[in-house]
């Protein structure tokens, strides 16, 4: 079946896999955006346990799917994984410093004889909710700005037959916290991040069964929104105008190009329909969940977010476009074609993807189960096991 793909199709293929799973990862970080509002919405420890079970019961969720997007990262296009995790390791060190001490703060917050107290374990998940969404978002904004780095093409060659090779350098001692210093791509991480919120407090609606979270969670719909907006208003229109790297696939060789990204869009009419598609049902689901007593805003939001972001993955990524630009050295820029893992590889790796409906079916069916009753007050003196 994938036998009779070229390496390039297959690269396409898996391109798409990543984008895809990074579109669901944005989603599942619901439980990250709904972490930082457990004070917001919760006035006292009854209210703060019910959001706190609530995120509980999915953040296994997010965390799965983002040790499954960084796994299929690493096996398809390795020479991205090591020049980003190898070289901006402050940022993925921070990143995954959050997401330690978000399973931590879920496993020991409600233990008895806790030492340090539920409040210690709930300033660690706003750490988390807050910090985790922000970086993974500006690290994601280096797709379009690019990264300082270079990679020595003869060094790829030699891998095999030379015992000290380094095939790729970060050219400066921050090691990826200088992407801060960029605007636009702090703006897509706070876009994360807020939309992330916007996404949590659909989902208490949706979960939680009290009149004052839900009220109160209604009011920071509006209250997210809006600098959501702000913020992803900005990133799509410089995006849409900004210089972008073009990669010339017969020469090999990186250049700068006037609005690369909306070319890219009107180049791929579907990416444009799926991205606007997107964009649409993430502005209905909110506004109808403003304007009405609606619940279940979360999967028109949800699916939007993911159809949106898989726009803008395919952007970063297909029709000739460096997925991963350098600002130190044009030619270094990696792309879906230079980047990646063999074509047998590619290839084996193809049939264990055709697992993936399953396991999605999987999550749906444990997702039904675990929300088949809303969360309530009642359920929180129960004394079964609680986060």
């Amino acid at each position: 079946m994938f036998e009779v793909l070229s390496h390039l199709q297959l690269q396409h293929y898996w391109w798409f896999i990543i984008s895809l799973l990074g579109s669901l990862l944005v989603f599942l970080m619901f439980v990250q955006g709904g972490q930082t509002m457990i004070y917001t919405l919760g006035k006292n420890k009854t209210e703060r346990s019910m959001i706190v079970n609530s995120l509980g019961r999915k953040w296994e969720f997010t965390f799965t799917t983002l040790v499954t997007f960084g796994g299929a990262f690493f096996a398809s296009f390795p020479l991205f994984y090591s020049t980003s995790f190898g070289g901006a390791y402050w940022v993925w060190m921070l990143i995954l410093f959050c997401f330690i001490i978000q399973a931590i703060s879920y496993e020991y917050r409600s233990k008895p004889n806790n030492v340090f107290g539920p409040r210690t374990y709930e300033v660690f998940l706003f750490i988390n909710g807050a910090l985790g969404t922000i970086l993974i978002g500006t690290a994601v904004g280096t797709f379009f700005n690019g990264a300082e780095f270079s990679v020595g093409k003869q060094n790829v060659a030699n891998i095999f037959t030379t015992v000290d090779v380094t095939i790729s350098r970060w050219e400066t001692p921050a090691h990826g916290l200088e992407a801060v210093l960029n605007f636009h791509n702090v703006a897509l991480g706070l876009s994360v991040f807020f939309l992330a919120r916007i996404l949590a407090v659909l989902y208490f609606m949706n979960n939680i069964d009290d009149e004052n979270i839900f009220r109160r969670s209604k009011k920071q719909l509006l209250y997210n929104t809006i600098p959501f907006l702000v913020f992803f208003l900005y990133f799509v229109i410089r995006l849409l105008i900004m210089e972008g790297f073009a990669y010339d696939p017969k020469e090999g060789i990186v250049s700068m190009e006037s609005y690369k990204y909306l070319n890219n869009f009107l180049a791929m009419p579907l990416v444009l329909v799926i991205f606007l598609a997107g964009v649409v049902l993430v502005l209905y689901g909110i506004i109808k969940s403003l304007l009405k007593t609606y619940t279940k805003g979360i999967w028109l939001t949800g699916i939007g977010t993911v159809l949106t972001v898989l726009g803008l993955f395919m952007v970063a990524g297909y029709n000739n476009t460096p997925f991963y630009p350098s600002n130190f050295d044009l030619q270094s820029s990696l792309t879906i074609q230079n980047a990646s893992s063999s074509e047998y590889t590619l290839t084996v790796m193809s049939y264990v993807s055709l697992f993936v409906p399953f396991v999605l079916a999987y999550i749906y069916y444990a997702w039904s189960a675990i929300n088949k009753k809303k969360i309530d007050a009642d359920e929180m003196s129960d004394g079964e096991h609680h986060y």
